[in-house]
């Protein structure tokens, strides 16, 4: 497996990203090295949260939330998912197979023997999580998630997976602004959730240079129209990295890719989410069987104003009759970001 690794001098500007690094090495089922990074923040003998990112970001996601976590005595272990961060980056696309993934994080787990955890994941991190959590029961307490679920979807119509295949394939080119468009209203209208999210799916793997700080703006922050325009401009002619007013948010998300052959995970990944029958479509029935008999605390915490994951809570519900709902709390998708305090505490509370 060819594996890339970001180097350390892409991060020396992120000002409000002070941690030490922790990296842990793990073997790949082809025998490569696979270093997976992490923060580990707060008391060492405080209860632990494992919190987990999505696509595509990485752990800065959770900076706004350490003051919060950290001051109520919670130590808080913060990976990279592998092709994100301060991790390795592997370089194909069939390496970012779902299963493998799992596989991945479930390894650093263990390698890192960590128990007791209450896990919560967002997005990828509770795809991905949720299998690890069923992997390894033993390890974990309690489980949270929001803005996301395991995806299950063992049939289809045959119309349905002809028009994803036809539109994925098309010479339709998905701008930024098109894709956000199309994103907003993924909880309107069309009747299976692959015709929905089949746009970001084409999106990110048709854009050999994603734009990753760009999309973070114009999702987490508040930007004038000029400077929106005015970046978009610069992402349109190719010379991103050139725009001279980013925000250090913007800044913290172009930072872990140099250039365009470190993108693989965040390009490849929306097309490995189970929104149709697949090679995990066997080993999702497993983990959502296992969640049905869950005993131990689940807590459903979800925005409820995120267009990608409004019709997801109502299944999460479903697949673990244990969890319990927690009031919506607004912030839309990355609402690490946007509701920090509000999503802390009510971990906190669901911690202690």
């Amino acid at each position: 497996m060819k594996i890339l690794r970001t180097p350390d001098s892409q991060f020396e500007r992120l000002k409000d990203y002070p941690f030490k690094p922790v990296y842990t090495n793990i073997a790949t089922t082809d025998g490569s090295e696979l270093r997976i990074h992490h923060i580990d923040e707060g008391p060492k003998d405080g209860p632990i949260l494992l919190a987990m990112h999505g696509q595509p970001v990485w752990s800065y996601l959770y900076i706004r939330m350490l003051p919060f976590l950290v001051n109520a005595g919670i130590r808080v272990i913060a990976p990279d998912l592998p092709g994100y961060g301060k991790s390795d980056k592997p370089a194909s696309r069939q390496d970012y197979s779902y299963e493998n993934q799992v596989d991945w994080m479930t390894k650093w787990l263990i390698a890192n023997n960590f128990k007791n955890v209450t896990f919560f994941g967002q997005d990828w991190g509770g795809l991905i999580g949720l299998r690890v959590v069923a992997n390894e029961p033993d390890r974990f307490v309690k489980v949270a998630v929001g803005n996301t679920g395991l995806p299950y979807n063992p049939e289809m119509p045959q119309e349905v997976l002809n028009q994803i295949k036809e539109f994925r394939s098309s010479k339709i080119k998905l701008t930024p602004f098109s894709m956000m468009r199309e994103i907003r209203q993924m909880d309107k209208g069309r009747s299976h959730p692959g015709l929905k999210f089949m746009y970001w799916q084409k999106f990110c793997w048709d854009n050999a240079d994603l734009p990753h700080g760009f999309m973070m703006s114009q999702s987490m922050e508040k930007m004038s129209t000029f400077k929106k325009l005015s970046y978009y401009l610069f992402v349109r002619l190719g010379l991103k990295k050139y725009f001279p007013f980013k925000s250090n948010l913007a800044k913290a998300y172009d930072a872990p890719f140099p250039d365009p052959s470190y993108m693989m995970g965040t390009r490849a990944m929306p097309s490995q989410v189970p929104m149709t029958p697949d090679k995990s479509t066997d080993e999702q029935k497993k983990a959502r069987e296992f969640f049905f008999t869950w005993s131990k605390p689940f807590l459903s915490v979800f925005a409820g104003d995120d267009p990608v994951t409004n019709g997801i809570e109502a299944d999460v519900l479903a697949m673990c009759p244990n969890a319990k709902s927690a009031p919506h709390i607004g912030g839309g998708h990355f609402f690490q970001w946007t509701r920090a305090k509000e999503l802390s505490n009510l971990l906190i509370d669901f911690i202690k």
